[in-house]
C-alpha cells in the first residue's frame, strides 16, 4: 500500500510513496504524532535527481527490516529540498555545523518540537567503512531516547542555540569595498588549476558566479589573468565530459579535475548560470565558441526541459535504466565502442572513437562502485578547429560532419530509457533562467529565440505564480506542477524573478516587466528584510514559523538570495531613480560586510552585486521609435559593450509613456527635433544629448 506521500505533488516524495517506511510529509500531522507517541523524528531530505538519494532508497527505505525499525523508533518525515528550501537551509546548516560537510541525502534526527540533535548525509543499511548504518543508528537512538534522553535534549538545545546566534548575529556595520574584490581575486588565482581550469582539484564544480566575478574584475583592473582564468575554465568545461556533446547542456559537476567524469544530473539553475557566464564571456572576447555554447544550452532546454505552458522543469536525473533493466548512473549518456560501430558507418565510428576519446574497455567508472562499465563518456581533448588543422581538413566540413553524426547519435540515444524528469516548475530557478535568456537575447548574434523563451517563461510565472491580495499587494508562489501552485514564495523567488524581469525589460523595453520587478522588490523589502540587523531573511514575516528564521549570505551552487538582492536593488535604483532601493542596498552591504571580509572568495555572487554598487553608475536612456533605424543603432552601441553597472532604458515618443510611471526621470527625456536621441548620465552627472550612434559610442568611451 502507498504511504502518506501518495497525495503529494513533489516527484521526489512520489518516488517514496510505495516505501514500507511510514513516511509523512512535513506538516502538523507528523509533529503531533511525534508529540503524542513521544517519539523523535527521522527527517530525510533529498531531491528527485539525486544519485545517492536513489542509492539510499534502494538499500534502506525499500527494505522491510529498515522500515520496521524506523517506524518503531521514529516518526519518519520526507522533504523535497527544492520544494522546501527553507527547511533544507536550516537542517543543512546543522549538518555542516556538526560534521563540517553537507550534501544529499540529508538525514537529521529531531525532537518532536523539531529541534535537531544529530545530522548526517548518506547512510548505508549497516555500518561499513567507518560509516554508521541506519540500523545501528536507529537502535542506538532508541536506547538513548528511552534511557538518556537528557543528553539528546541538551544536544538539541546547544545546536538550536547556535543556529539562532548565527541567524540573529548583529554585523559590525562596516562596508566592504574594493579591497574584498582584490582579496577574492587573489584567492581564486591561488586556487586556479592552470592545466584544466576551474578552482581546486576534485570534485570540481562549475561555480559560474566565480567566472562572472572574474569578468568584472577584468573590467575593473584590466588584469589579463582574470580573463585567462575565465576562458580556460569555460573552454575546458566545453571540451570535457561535463558537457553533453550529443544532447547539449551541462551535467552537475565533475568528479575528477579534468572535467571528464561528471555527476550526470542536469539542473536548471546550472544551465542558467552557465548560460550567463558563456554569454558574458562572448561579450567580452567576441569569441564565437562562447556564443555557440550558450546557444547549445538553450537548444537543450527548449527540447527537453520546457513545458508546453512556457515554464521550465527543474532537473533530469543522473540515473536511468540499462538495457538489462538495472538502474545505473550515466546509462543514458555513455557509449560502448561496439554501439558506436553498430549505429555509425565504419569511417564515422572510427573518427568519433578517435576524436572523442572512446576506448574498447570504456573510459567511465561508476561513482558508487568505482567499476568500469565498458561505457564511454564522449569528450574532446582539443577543439574541432584544432582537430581540423591537425588533420588538414576544412573546419566547416568537419563541423558539418560532426553535426550529422551527433544527430544520428541523438536519435539512437532517444530510444533508450530516459533519466527521470523532475517536472515541477520553480519560480526562483525560472527567474534565474529568464535573466540568462534575456541577457543572451540582446548580446548574442542570433538572439530572437532566447527572447521568445524568456518572454514565455516570464508570462508563465506572471500568470501562475503571481498572486495579488485585495489591497493589490503582490505575493509569489514557489512551485507549480500538474496545474497546481503551492508553497509561499521565499526570498529567492522574489529576487531571482525580479532579476529576470529587469533583464527582460532591457531586452524587450516592455515597461510592464520593470513595473512588476519594482513590485517584487517592494514586497521583498516589506516582508523579508531584517529590520534589526540588516540583510534579508529567507522566509517572509508571515511564513511558517521554523525553529529559526534563516538568513544566508554564502554563495553555494548559485548565488544566495542576499547576493541576488544586492544585484536587484542596485540596478533597480539606477533604472527607476527610487532612493529606497539604493538605501536598502547600502544596508545590505553593511549587513554582509563582516562575513564577506572574512572569506571574500566564498561570496563571489555577492561581489558581482558589490562591483556594480561600487562601479561608476551609468544610466542610458534612448528616446525614439523602436522601428527607427537610428534608435536601433544607438541601442546596439550600448548592447555590444560589456559595461556592468550600466542600465539602459527606452523612452518611446509621445506624452507620458508607460516607462514614465516606472522611471519618472524619463518623462522629460524625449526625442529632439523628431530624431532619436540618447541621454547618458554618468556617476550622477548628465551629459549633452546625442543623436547618432557614433556620438553615443564616443560618450560611452569617455
Amino acid at each position: 500500500m502507498a504511504n502518506r506521500l501518495a497525495d503529494e505533488q513533489s516527484p521526489y516524495l512520489l518516488q517514496h510513496k510505495d516505501n514500507p517506511v511510514d513516511w509523512y510529509p512535513w506538516g502538523e500531522e507528523a509533529f503531533e504524532k511525534a508529540k503524542k507517541e513521544d517519539k523523535p523524528i527521522f527527517l530525510s531530505i533529498g531531491y528527485s535527481t539525486c544519485h545517492w538519494c536513489h542509492v539510499m532508497e534502494e538499500e534502506s527505505f525499500e527494505d522491510e527490516e529498515v522500515a520496521a525499525i524506523l517506524n518503531h523508533t521514529f516518526v519518519p518525515i520526507k522533504v523535497d529540498r527544492e520544494e522546501r528550501p527553507d527547511v533544507d537551509n536550516i537542517y543543512m546548516s546543522v549538518c555542516q555545523m556538526m560534521s563540517g560537510r553537507g550534501g544529499w541525502p540529508l538525514n537529521v534526527l529531531l525532537t518532536p518540537d523539531r529541534r535537531p540533535f544529530y545530522a548526517t548525509t548518506y547512510l548505508p543499511k549497516r555500518g561499513r567503512m567507518k560509516r554508521m548504518g541506519v540500523m545501528e543508528l536507529a537502535e542506538r537512538v532508541g536506547e538513548l531516547w528511552a534511557d538518556d534522553r537528557e543528553s539528546l535534549l541538551a544536544d538539541a538545545d546547544k545546536i538550536t542555540g547556535a543556529l539562532k546566534d548565527a541567524s540573529e548575529r548583529a554585523p559590525d556595520g562596516s562596508m566592504p569595498g574594493t579591497e574584498v574584490l582584490t582579496r577574492a581575486f587573489d584567492t581564486l588565482s591561488n586556487r586556479f588549476d592552470e592545466v584544466k581550469g576551474g578552482f581546486g582539484s576534485q570534485p570540481k564544480f562549475p561555480s559560474p558566479h566565480n567566472l562572472l566575478f572574474l569578468l568584472r574584475e577584468y573590467d575593473r583592473t584590466g588584469d589579463e589573468r582574470a580573463l585567462d582564468m575565465v576562458t580556460k575554465t569555460l573552454d575546458s568545461m566545453r571540451l570535457g565530459g561535463i558537457f553533453d556533446h550529443v544532447g547539449f547542456g551541462f551535467h552537475r559537476y565533475s568528479t575528477d579535475r579534468h572535467w571528464l567524469l561528471p555527476h550526470f544530473e542536469k539542473m536548471l539553475y546550472d544551465q542558467a548560470m552557465l548560460m550567463l557566464a558563456y554569454t558574458e564571456a562572448y561579450q567580452v572576447t567576441g569569441n564565437d565558441r562562447y556564443a555557440e555554447t550558450a546557444t547549445d544550452i538553450h537548444r537543450y532546454l527548449v527540447r527537453d526541459m520546457q513545458s508546453g505552458e512556457g515554464g521550465f522543469f527543474s532537473a533530469e536525473d543522473a540515473d536511468s535504466l540499462t538495457p538489462e533493466g538495472e538502474r545505473e548512473e550515466g546509462a543514458f549518456y555513455v557509449w560502448t565502442t561496439d554501439e558506436l560501430r553498430e549505429v555509425l558507418d565504419e569511417d564515422d565510428a572510427d573518427w568519433v572513437i578517435e576524436v572523442f576519446q572512446a576506448r574498447d574497455g570504456g573510459n567511465y567508472a561508476d561513482e558508487s562502485t568505482g567499476k568500469k562499465t565498458g561505457g564511454n563518456i564522449l569528450h574532446l581533448t582539443r577543439s574541432l578547429e584544432e582537430v581540423a588543422e591537425e588533420e588538414g581538413e576544412d573546419v566547416g566540413d568537419l563541423r558539418r560532419r560532426w553535426t550529422r553524426i551527433r544527430r544520428r547519435l541523438l536519435e539512437v540515444r532517444d530510444e533508450r530509457p530516459r533519466p527521470g524528469l523532475d517536472d515541477k516548475i520553480l519560480t526562483d530557478w525560472n527567474g534565474l533562467l529568464i535573466a540568462a535568456l534575456a541577457r543572451a537575447a540582446r548580446v548574442l548574434p542570433e538572439g530572437a529565440p532566447f527572447r521568445g523563451s524568456a518572454t514565455d517563461a516570464a508570462s508563465f510565472l506572471q500568470q501562475h505564480m503571481v498572486q495579488r491580495g485585495d489591497d493589490g499587494s503582490v505575493r509569489l508562489r514557489h512551485r507549480y506542477r500538474n496545474g497546481e501552485t503551492a508553497i509561499h514564495g521565499h526570498l529567492d523567488d522574489y529576487v531571482f524573478f525580479g532579476w529576470g524581469l529587469i533583464e527582460l525589460y532591457e531586452t524587450t523595453f516592455d515597461a510592464g516587466w520593470l513595473a512588476l520587478a519594482k513590485e517584487l522588490a517592494d514586497a521583498m523589502l516589506d516582508r523579508f528584510e531584517d529590520d534589526a540587523n540588516g540583510g534579508f531573511f529567507f522566509t517572509a514575516d508571515d511564513a511558517e514559523r521554523l525553529i529559526v528564521r534563516p538568513k544566508e549570505f554564502y554563495d553555494g551552487a548559485m548565488p544566495s538570495g542576499n547576493s541576488a538582492a544586492l544585484i536587484l536593488l542596485v540596478r533597480l535604483s539606477r533604472m527607476t531613480g527610487v532612493t529606497r532601493y539604493a538605501e536598502a542596498a547600502e544596508r545590505l552591504r553593511a549587513a554582509a560586510g563582516e562575513q564577506v571580509r572574512s572569506q571574500p572568495a566564498g561570496f563571489t555572487g555577492f561581489l558581482v552585486g558589490l562591483y556594480e554598487a561600487l562601479a561608476p553608475s551609468r544610466e542610458v536612456v534612448i528616446a525614439g521609435d523602436l522601428d527607427e533605424p537610428g534608435t536601433q543603432a544607438m541601442i546596439e552601441v550600448v548592447r555590444q559593450r560589456y559595461m556592468p553597472g550600466t542600465v539602459l532604458l527606452h523612452r518611446p515618443p509621445g506624452e507620458h509613456p508607460a516607462i514614465a510611471d516606472v522611471a519618472p526621470f524619463t518623462e522629460m527625456q524625449t526625442v529632439i527635433e523628431k530624431r532619436p536621441t540618447a541621454y547618458v548620465c554618468h556617476d550622477f552627472a548628465c551629459q549633452e544629448p546625442v543623436q547618432s550612434a557614433a556620438e553615443l559610442d564616443k560618450q560611452l568611451s569617455g
